[in-house]
């Protein structure tokens, strides 16, 4: 069941999840398997906790790992994943369900990978959901700051 908070918001927005069985899409892989879209058009969202004691919800690209490097740059700080009862603290939402609507004790992050989409598929705060949305339609609403985060191919090996 999607969360109220994040109902309301997409109404707002005019946005519409998609619903599936619960337990179905907790993953990228699965959530772009259920849905039908690339991996990468998942718009993964993870929570890290700073040196400085601050949280930051990355969201992703659903085909690529985190830069710690490039974390700590966009951040300022050395980062680590949080542990799931942060993320569940912190964000309202568990993890495998995590969304970046509504939340309000982190600071969103959106990396620039996913522009690269015509739409992307952040979770509606369960694990059993997706949100039809783009890149700056996302950006817009939850006011995250577009970063370079990912680890790419396309970088030359040090």
């Amino acid at each position: 069941m999607i969360p109220e908070r994040v109902k309301a918001i997409l109404e707002v927005h005019g946005l519409n999840a998609l619903e599936f069985e619960p337990g179905s899409t907790p993953t990228s892989e699965l959530a772009a398997a259920k849905i039908g879209v690339e991996v990468g058009q998942i718009a993964k969202s993870m929570l890290f906790k700073g040196k400085n004691g601050n949280f930051y919800l990355a969201v992703c690209p659903g085909d690529l790992r985190v830069c710690s490097k490039k974390m700590k740059q966009a951040t300022g700080t050395r980062v680590r994943m949080a542990r799931g009862d942060e993320t569940e603290q912190v964000t309202g939402y568990k993890p495998g369900g995590v969304c970046p609507f509504g939340v309000e004790e982190a600071e969103l992050l959106i990396d620039i990978g996913l522009a690269d989409y015509p739409l992307i598929y952040p979770a509606a705060g369960n694990d059993a959901s997706g949100v039809p949305v783009t890149f700056d339609q996302l950006q817009t609403i939850t006011g995250a700051r577009p970063v370079d985060v990912m680890e790419r191919d396309t970088e030359p090996a040090l």
